[in-house]
């Protein structure tokens, strides 16, 4: 088998022999072929890297048909029209209140998801941006990765938001020609801000601490610096002679002088004196607000001709949207760090429960009596703790970069009123609190549980209510990145959207309905970073439904949604200004801030009694898994080794070699987490669970299920998991690991030439727990299955895909591809001689970081026992003679090209394969 076409129909008929033998692994024995193959010389890596090829050019299709189909239509023409179309309904003052207020924020945010290379995102989004057939202009293979550093992430988060700019700038435009048209006599009234950008790459210390306080200034100088450089742009092109360009020429060169000082290594007191001290320094080109320039500009756009005048105000629509800034930032802390911080105030013997009415009282007291403080840059560089730090970066940032733009504080695994109240006081301690929006994050299971009484709570505090009036509006985060990991994908959506529910009763109900509801939904794995893979629609609602729309619409609130586009598969959506069009118009067409009020009630929300016991027991059913050792066992098999590096933001906790074994689930990030469960073949998180919450009341759910539209979309999203999800290739990672296999595999001499190596393996692998964890983990994974396959016969299928067979095809053949070489990295390691040179790490533990694919590690071991390049008595210049070394000393050349070359390369080949399956779920992860 050399072709993709011999793979898949081998695989096929094999499929058919489970017909006979139930039991019998397709997956496992197209792998064994395979190795068979393999070793025996009948095919090479060479004929496999083809294969791999082929399969991987036919992932990077799929996802450009998916995100075409998504978004399209993409064209700019069409796009323009369905504006344009946007503007016509109803009068002028429906018009102001549907474009005057952004219909959603959209943060830009990199966590290590930046699967493909910029190669293949630029193939990929090309192909996506037209009609034209997806080809196989859609293919870089094999390109080279890069250096995934976080000043890589800023630059791609810029490159995305630019794009994102100058798509608002032409939906801006065509609004005001359309309130032009419509409305002659008033139209230039308006102020269009339909959408905000913001961005926490470089700002996000929650869970790193590899970003210094002077990356987040040098971040934010540069930021302004470019947005400087495209407000020129932009005004260049309405008149390249208006004299406002003259003010922010000088105030983007001077931008980028700043941008330099604060790019260099500032450790030095010495060093950043001078940074600071001309930063704050004033200097006529120090530009720190846009109010006079935007004041200026719609002054102008008002006796102006209407092209001037729609030109002139676009430009200001800009500047009133982001600023001294390619958009707002968001710094985010831990709770425990806050915590920290306030402790050396209120609580230095740590005596004091900060959940206590009396830390609350003490909190109270304190920001009552509160007076700002003046701070410097010098004080920002001596400040240890990581929560006072954020906010004195957050002071300099407003004094001396952007005056006007405000910043969000967002406070992880935020469980306690008390926390919000301490980064109240530090934003008042500082004199910033009128410029900072401090957002909870509600993401574990007992915030989402406890998370309504924490809104009663603290809503209920005049302090915070006072401070909500003077910002405008009650800010908090929803995240489905842990909560997905640890309460499952469908019951972590239902819990966010009541926690969401509870955020409009709590605001009703202490008289807040003056101000706005921001709602920051950092969508989450789901099959991807994209929240749900059924279309843009659903991908807008997974994370804010229409219920809790309504209860907000319903209670007069305004709403202000916000979602995360994350990394390569958030960026895709803006990698071209075609793509960046099209997202955007299909956003304010959904119009995600908006809904029905007079809409009938989801039967979904009326029928509790069913739709309650559905969620506890698919949350029970995840809980389960979570507390298993099978599971944790299975998930950490090959530790994180079946991943490319995809982020700057380290995927766990370091840990020695002996700790691989027992690897906790918490120490692997959700990201991560997800993406393995993908790559083992069967997402866990979103599909177990479903079943077993069916079982005795089979008919009454799936008419539930069928009736309700939140309903259909949990089914949506179910379906299109289980319909590449595989339970065989879960139970075939085990095999790897059965000493049966490898002590038969030889059996009657089939493959004599490998009985040395298969005997190593059987023996080592006696020990090993690995083959019935996967089997354990597989058998209950069936049950469920069957439970929901049986559920899913009785719900109506919306949207079949015939394709998805031959997806399932692919997939398959992709598994039995890794699995080859997995078999064959096993084989090369127990087939390197004894250490000679190096002995001071033993082969087992070569062996066994190999077996969790720590190859890496592996090889920098192998190449120090088995050198190919060594010092020669020739580099020396001595006098005295020597007839040592007698030998050329280059014995190991063999070994490295027969045992070590080979073993990098599959690992290689075996990455490659991830990212083609992680393709075809959609997942960038």
């Amino acid at each position: 088998m050399k072709t993709v076409a011999e793979l898949t129909e081998r695989l096929s008929q094999l499929h058919q022999q489970t017909r006979e033998t139930p039991l019998f692994n397709p997956v496992f024995q197209l792998s064994l072929d395979l190795s068979r193959d393999l070793e025996g010389g009948a095919i090479s890596l060479d004929d496999i890297e083809s294969m791999i090829a082929e399969l991987e050019c036919q992932s990077l299709k799929s996802r450009a048909k998916r995100l075409r189909h998504n978004l399209s239509p993409v064209s700019q023409d069409a796009n323009v029209e369905a504006v344009r179309d946007a503007c016509e309904h109803g009068e002028f003052d429906t018009f102001k209140a549907q474009w005057e207020h952004p219909g959603l924020h959209a943060v830009f945010t990199a966590h290590p998801t930046f699967l493909l290379t910029p190669e293949q995102t630029e193939a990929v989004a090309t192909s996506a941006s037209s009609d034209a057939e997806i080809s196989d202009a859609a293919c870089v293979a094999n390109a080279a990765r890069p250096d995934i550093t976080l000043r890589y992430e800023h630059r791609r988060a810029m490159l995305a938001i630019a794009h994102a700019q100058d798509a608002r700038d032409t939906i801006v435009g065509q609004s005001l020609a359309k309130a032009q048209e419509l409305w002659p006599d008033k139209w230039f009234t308006a102020h269009p801000l339909p959408f905000r950008f913001a961005s926490w790459v470089g700002y996000d210390m929650d869970g790193r601490t590899d970003i210094k306080w002077f990356d987040s200034i040098g971040f934010r100088l540069s930021e302004k610096a470019e947005r400087l450089d495209r407000y020129i742009n932009s005004l260049e092109k309405v008149d390249a002679e208006h004299p406002l360009l003259e003010t922010l020429r000088n105030a983007a060169v001077y931008s980028h002088k700043r941008t330099t000082d604060f790019r260099a290594d500032l450790s030095d007191p010495a060093a950043l004196s001078a940074a600071a001290n001309t930063l704050t320094a004033d200097h006529p080109h120090k530009l720190l607000s846009l109010a006079p320039l935007i004041d200026l500009l719609e002054a102008e756009a008002q006796g102006a001709d209407a092209n001037r005048a729609i030109g002139l105000k676009t430009v200001a629509a800009a500047m009133r949207a982001d600023g001294l800034g390619m958009g707002w930032i968001h710094f985010r802390v831990n709770s425990s760090q806050l915590h920290n911080a306030i402790r050396r105030r209120i609580d230095p013997d740590n005596t004091l429960d900060l959940g206590s009415k009396g830390a609350m009282a003490t909190l109270r007291e304190l920001l009552e009596n509160v007076r700002p403080l003046r701070s410097n840059f010098a004080a920002l560089a001596i400040e240890s703790s990581t929560a006072i730090r954020q906010f004195l970066a957050m002071a300099q940032i407003i004094q001396h970069v952007d005056g006007d733009a405000p910043i969000r504080m967002l406070i992880a695994e935020c469980e306690q009123p008390s926390t919000i109240l301490a980064a109240l006081y530090f934003s008042k301690l500082f004199g910033i609190e009128d410029k900072v929006d401090v957002s909870p994050l509600f993401e574990t299971e007992s915030a989402l549980e406890h998370g309504g009484r924490f809104l009663d709570a603290l809503l209920s505090e005049e302090i915070y209510q006072n401070y909500a009036r003077k910002r405008g509006r009650v800010a908090i985060q929803t995240g489905f990145s842990d909560a997905g990991r640890f309460v499952g994908q469908i019951p972590a959506s239902l819990a966010i959207e009541r926690l969401q529910g509870r955020l409009a009763d709590a605001m009703r109900d202490n008289g807040l309905t003056d101000v706005a509801a921001l709602i920051f939904n950092t969508h989450g794995e789901s099959m991807g970073r994209g929240a749900h893979p059924g279309g843009f629609k659903d991908r807008l609602e997974w994370p804010l439904s229409p219920w809790a729309r309504r209860r907000f619409v319903r209670a007069g609130i305004r709403l202000e949604p916000e979602v995360s586009f994350q990394g390569g598969d958030g960026y895709l959506h803006f990698a071209t200004p075609e793509l960046a069009l099209a997202t955007l118009t299909r956003i304010a067409t959904h119009r995600p801030s908006s809904t029905d009020p007079d809409a009938p009630t989801d039967q979904f929300y009326r029928r509790t009694d069913i739709s309650l016991d559905f969620y506890r027991a698919v949350r029970s059913n995840q809980r389960n898994h979570l507390e298993s050792q099978t599971y944790s066992r299975a998930l950490t098999a090959f530790g994180l080794g079946l991943l490319n590096n995809t982020g700057s933001r380290v995927s766990r906790r370091q840990s020695d070699l002996s700790a691989d074994r027992d690897m906790n689930l918490r120490q692997i990030r959700a990201i991560p987490h997800n993406a393995i469960l993908q790559q083992l073949g069967y997402p866990v998180n979103v599909i177990s669970g479903v079943g077993t919450a069916a079982d005795g009341n089979y008919e009454d759910l799936a008419s539930l299920l069928t009736e309700s539209e939140r309903g259909r979309q949990l089914v949506r999203l179910v379906r299109a998991s289980n319909a590449l999800a595989s339970i065989k290739t879960v139970a075939a990672f085990g095999e790897l690991f059965n000493s049966a296999y490898w002590a038969s595999r030889p059996y009657r001499g089939t493959e004599g030439h490998l009985s040395d190596a298969c005997e190593v393996l059987a023996e080592y692998l006696t020990k090993d727990d690995r083959t019935g964890t996967f089997r354990r983990l597989a058998s209950r994974l069936r049950v469920d299955a069957l439970k929901l396959h049986r559920l899913l016969d009785l719900i109506p299928d919306e949207e079949p895909h015939p394709e998805r067979e031959p997806v399932r095809r692919s997939i398959g053949a992709l598994q039995a591809l890794r699995l080859t070489l997995l078999q064959h990295m096993f084989i090369k390691a127990v087939s390197v001689p004894a250490f000679s040179r190096a002995n001071d790490i033993s082969r087992d533990d070569v062996l066994e970081m190999v077996f969790t694919l720590r190859v890496d590690d592996a090889l920098a071991q192998l190449r120090r026992a088995y050198p190919t390049s060594f010092p020669s008595v020739d580099d020396f210049t001595v006098d005295e003679p020597s007839d040592y070394p007698d030998g050329d000393g280059t014995g190991y050349t063999q070994i490295q090209r027969d045992y070590i070359d080979p073993l990098e390369r599959a690992y290689g080949l075996s990455l490659r394969i991830g990212t083609a399956i992680a393709n075809e779920f959609g997942a960038h992860g």
